[in-house]
Order: C-alpha cells, then sequence, then structure tokens
C-alpha cells in the first residue's frame, strides 16, 4: 500500500517484532496479547496473565484513539469477522466508531486464501451479518483458480456481490542465498515440529541422499527434542532452530519439505522447487490439509497426511516430488500485495465520483 501511494497506519496488537512494519509505515502497537497456551482458553498478556476487563478496556481505548488520528480513508481488518472472533471486545466498538465517522472510511475484512472450517453452529451466519452490515469488501488473498470462498465459508452466496480475490500476497523473490542446500526441511514455529525433522532424518537415510540437507527447527521446539534430534543428524545434516533468509534458501534448493502454512506457501510458489507438504492438522485444523490438497491437484507439490507422518511416507513423497526433474507450470497470481492496493484505491475513486 505504501507503494501504492498510500499513508499507512498500522495497528499491531501482538508481540513486537524487529524490523516489522517496515519504514514509512507509522505504527501503533497495542499492549500485547497472546492466546493462551496452558489450561484455559481466552488471551494472555506478554507474562502469562489472564487478560482481564480493564486491559480489554485500555486496549480498545488505545484503538480508537489511532483510528481517530489517523483518519483513514479506507480500513483494513485482518481476518474478522471470519476469524479473530477473542478480539471482538475491540473490534465491535471500532466497527461502531467508522459507522459513525462522517464521511464514513470504506471498511475491508483481509482474509487469507482458506478460512477454518468446522466451526460451531451459528457462527458463519454471524459472520455473514456482520459483513453485510458493516463492510464495504472482503478481500481474500488467493486466487479465484486455486480456491473459493465457497469452498470453505457456506454462507459465501450471501456475501458474493463483497468479495474480492486479489491474488496470492507473496513477497517478490529474494535474491539467493550465498550458502547453499539441496533440500530445505522446515517444522514451521516447532513446538509440534519434532516429528517432521525426525521423519525428514529416517527418509534421508532410507532414500541414501547425499545432498546437504538444512534441517529448521523452529524457535519453540522444546530444548529436549532439538538436542535429541541434534544427535542423530549425521554427516550432510545441517539441523539449526531458524534462519532469516528461508525464501532465500528455498531459491537454490531442489526440494522443500515443510507444512502447508500461508507464508511458507506463498514462499515456495516464488522458489518453484519441488514440494512435499505436511499439513498441521492438529486440534481440528483445517486450513493447511484444505491448501495443501489444493496445491497437490495442481501438481504443485505432494501431501503427507500429518497421521501418516513416517520416514517411509515422506521418503515415498519426496521421490514423487521429484521424480520429473521438473516443477508443474504455475497458472497462480502472486501479486496480491499490489492487487490489494489497487482495489482499495479503485473503490476509494469510484465513490468520490459517486
Amino acid at each position: 500500500m505504501k507503494a501504492a501511494g498510500m499513508e499507512v497506519t498500522l495497528v499491531t496488537g501482538g508481540n513486537a517484532i524487529d524490523g516489522f512494519p517496515a519504514p514509512g509505515v507509522q505504527h501503533v502497537q497495542l499492549p500485547a496479547v497472546l492466546s493462551s497456551t496452558t489450561g484455559f482458553s481466552g488471551l494472555v498478556d506478554e507474562k502469562g496473565r489472564k487478560v482481564d476487563e480493564t486491559m480489554e478496556k485500555k486496549r480498545t481505548a488505545l484503538l480508537l484513539e489511532a483510528f481517530h488520528v489517523a483518519a483513514p480513508d479506507a480500513v483494513l481488518i485482518e481476518a474478522f469477522p471470519f476469524g479473530r472472533r477473542q478480539m471482538r471486545f475491540e473490534l465491535l466498538p471500532l466497527l461502531e466508531a467508522i459507522r459513525a465517522r462522517q464521511p464514513k472510511p470504506l471498511l475491508f475484512s483481509s482474509v487469507r486464501d482458506i478460512l477454518q472450517q468446522n466451526r460451531k453452529p451459528g457462527r458463519d451466519q454471524e459472520t455473514a451479518d456482520l459483513v453485510l452490515e458493516h463492510f464495504d469488501g472482503v478481500l481474500m488473498h488467493g486466487d479465484a483458480q486455486f480456491v473459493r470462498l465457497e469452498d470453505t465459508f457456506p454462507l459465501a452466496a450471501d456475501i458474493a456481490g463483497k468479495v474480492f480475490y486479489t491474488g496470492l500476497v507473496a513477497p517478490d523473490a529474494p535474491e539467493p542465498s550465498a550458502e547453499r542446500f539441496e533440500v530445505v526441511v522446515s517444522a514451521g514455529g516447532g513446538a509440534v515440529g519434532a516429528a517432521l525433522i525426525e521423519a525428514a532424518i529416517d527418509a534421508r537415510a532410507r532414500l541414501k541422499d547425499t545432498r546437504h540437507w538444512c534441517l529448521i527447527a523452529g524457535p519453540n521446539m522444546p530444548a529436549e527434542s532439538f538436542n535429541r534430534l541434534s544427535a542423530r543428524a549425521g554427516e550432510g545434516i545441517t539441523l539449526v532452530r531458524f534462519r532469516k533468509d528461508f525464501p532465500s534458501l528455498l531459491m537454490n534448493a531442489e526440494l522443500s519439505v515443510s507444512q502447508a502454512g500461508y507464508n511458507t506457501v506463498c514462499d515456495l510458489l516464488r522458489a518453484r522447487c519441488a514440494a512435499v507438504l505436511v499439513p498441521f492438522a492438529s486440534g481440528g485444523e483445517t486450513e493447511q490439509t484444505t491448501r495443501a490438497e489444493k496445491l497437490e491437484a495442481l501438481g504443485l507439490a505432494r501431501m503427507v497426511p500429518e497421521d501418516r507422518l513416517s520416514g517411509e511416507t515422506l521418503a515415498t513423497a519426496i521421490t514423487a516430488a521429484t521424480a520429473s526433474g521438473e516443477t508443474a507450470p504455475l497458472s497462480l497470481s502472486l501479486d496480491g500485495a499490489a492487487e490489494t492496493a489497487r482495489i482499495i484505491l479503485d473503490r476509494l475513486e469510484n465513490r468520490s465520483l459517486a
């Protein structure tokens, strides 16, 4: 959006990330809240304390202040109302503030290509009602040839007139890393990635693969698991917790083995290396499995379901993914960032001419 000439104010409410956002973007950081990883559902602060009404009111006030100071022509909310239900305490007041402001800013929901399915009864109707009442558009950051909203949202027809497909939001292709690994294995965040790393070590041995493999365990993998896997990683295997240059590593790679998160898949499609996907599916998660199935159907990846992951199944998938020596043609749009800006500017211009 900044590149398209917009003045951008970004409000974030999770842990601060070094180097984010990029220079030139006005940034408002709310007191951080996180999803609880302990015995209760809900939100916690940076110290693990349950978010109470005082914290909710503080964040809401700061969010509304940021809105009024920015006085935007358009507002883009990530995921809501399709996700982020836990943040309703601050987002519903924001919707009311947007509706009350004159002239009213355009309001868009920004959602990834695939929504989580198996939601509780009534949630879909509630979502559709909020879109119809408050939102001027739903920006689907995917390619309609790949997956459509109705594939994962049953009431898509009710809001069809407000849906825009932007293409996948993939970063520009980076320069290849100076360090070359023929095979790059990434376990995502790492908390549940030990099984993937272990299967990769077993698969390499089964295949008698002599290429250099980089195994990225993730920053959240428990030390005990990391140390155990380090002891198993033999010659030709480099095991690390994190690589900042992950997209650059893929540019040199012949093969990637990873989960099927949105950002990882965008990096893979930009790099155009062969891919094996092991989608995260624990706790009833469906998003990554759907994405992996769609990519496999297009010939862009091979999939190993999480509950069938082993050294044997991974080795079989690796053999299949690399058998032809070339990847399938890519027909999906990866220019979602530029298209998002174009859609918003176009809607603003059309409103000014009305």
